[in-house]
């Protein structure tokens, strides 16, 4: 008879320095007794992290159950979930602290970041939580991590407060995950990553000489150049060992773009279907999307008015009742591309935010947010309320971080942690 005395290594397991936590490799320590590596590799997928934020909101009483728990009446806009119900939580109660701003759209700034005044004269953003993330594992892919959006605007901020661009090209998107330059076109880009590499090197050296005859106003900003400098160089130096890796191949006809900016939800089914093959392949593990409103009709049978003022309804039921069918849409696609990512077996192990930064949009409240949690290997299946002493969104942000391998207790304003199987 053979007994199992093989000591299992918790994946999680960090080497640790002074202020330093540094990620093991997969080791055969890791690998359960009786178990081969094979076995624990599809036993134990990867975890990922997407965001999704749809910029103009939710009406919240369409969205949110009256009843708390597993017991719950499906609200209209959770319908098109209803085949879904045991695979994502319904979350009330949370919101970011003092987002009052330069006007009643800037929270969408902060909705990854939990900074404070967002747009207002000295409002300096933080790194938003799918970045914190990249930064610990990006390199474990080729992508660090995936800034998508219907529009040119990001939800995702470097660690020195910078806004990483959106690429809002389903097309372009595709072509930088799937398709292989040619040899001389790989060539000119490693070249270009290295010459990128030297300039940013010679641009350090001089700013650390110009640093010393600085006030410290200037110091102050400098430091926050040099921040960036070093975000980007990081970038690169990751890029260079990828770029002359073939990428991977896909079986699926490479996206049109979708030329008119009213087909909101065309644009959110291309850009939910490249998302699902850049998991399915591996290419990142960290993907944020920006839903864009527009003041603009929508091509969605049924609407004739500007979204952007139905939006803001006033109480006016016929404007919420319209409303209602653009928002209807946006989560039958939203339970659509769900359906996709658990057909794939990737629901379990990604985590999948979607909600909004606006909890009225009518009002341009930021209390009580729209979020549902899916995936992700939570215990789901509930409207999960949280109590006013307890409503820190960023709190959810340090358990979505731990999920992800990241060893951190706190981010941005966060009081503890939000941990949902526990809520």
């Amino acid at each position: 008879m053979n007994f199992a005395t093989k000591r299992h290594l918790d994946r999680r397991t960090f080497l640790r320095g002074t202020g330093t936590a540094l990620a093991l490799p997969f080791l055969d320590a890791m690998v359960p007794a009786f178990a081969t590596r094979a076995q624990a590799a599809v036993a134990q997928p990867p975890p990922r992290f997407l965001a999704m934020c749809a910029t103009l909101g939710f009406h919240t009483p369409f969205l949110f159950p009256k009843e708390t728990g597993t017991d719950y009446t499906l609200t209209p806009y959770l319908e098109p979930l209803q085949n879904l119900r045991s695979n994502f939580s319904v979350i009330s109660g949370l919101q970011h602290e003092e987002q009052n701003g330069a006007n009643g759209h800037t929270s969408e700034m902060t909705w990854l970041t939990s900074a404070k005044h967002p747009g207002l004269a000295g409002f300096k953003n933080t790194i938003s939580i799918d970045q914190l993330i990249a930064d610990h594992i990006g390199s474990q892919t080729r992508f660090p991590s995936l800034v998508l959006g219907t529009g040119s605007e990001s939800m995702s901020w470097s660690s020195s407060g910078v806004p990483l661009p959106a690429e809002p090209s389903p097309s372009r998107a595709f072509q930088q995950l799937f398709v292989d330059g040619t040899p001389s076109e790989i060539e000119a880009q490693v070249k270009g990553l290295t010459r990128g590499r030297s300039i940013l090197d010679t641009v350090l050296g001089q700013a650390k000489k110009l640093h010393s005859n600085l006030g410290q106003r200037d110091q102050e900003k400098l430091d926050e150049y040099l921040s960036a400098v070093r975000d980007l160089e990081g970038r690169l130096v990751q890029n260079e060992a990828w770029v002359q890796r073939p990428k991977p191949k896909v079986d699926v006809k490479p996206p049109t773009d979708i030329q008119t900016r009213t087909d909101a939800i065309g644009k959110m089914n291309l850009m939910q279907d490249l998302i699902v093959l850049a998991l399915q392949t591996d290419s990142t593990r960290t993907i944020t999307l920006r839903l864009n409103g527009m003041n603009a009709v929508p091509e969605i049978e049924g609407v004739k008015n500007d979204w952007h003022n139905l939006s803001h309804h006033g109480q006016d039921e016929a404007k919420i009742e319209e409303l209602k069918v653009i928002e209807l849409a946006e989560f039958t696609a939203f339970a659509s591309f769900l359906t996709k990512l658990k057909a794939q077996s990737l629901l379990d192990s990604t985590s999948v935010l979607f909600g909004s930064n606006l909890g009225n949009a009518s009002a341009h409240q930021t209390a009580n947010l729209p979020l549902i949690l899916a995936g992700g290997g939570y215990k789901h299946g509930r409207h999960i309320a949280i109590n006013k002493d307890q409503h820190v969104f960023s709190n959810l942000f340090v358990s979505l971080a731990q999920r992800m391998g990241v060893e951190t207790d706190h981010f941005g304003f966060s009081t503890s942690t939000l941990d949902i199987n526990q809520a």
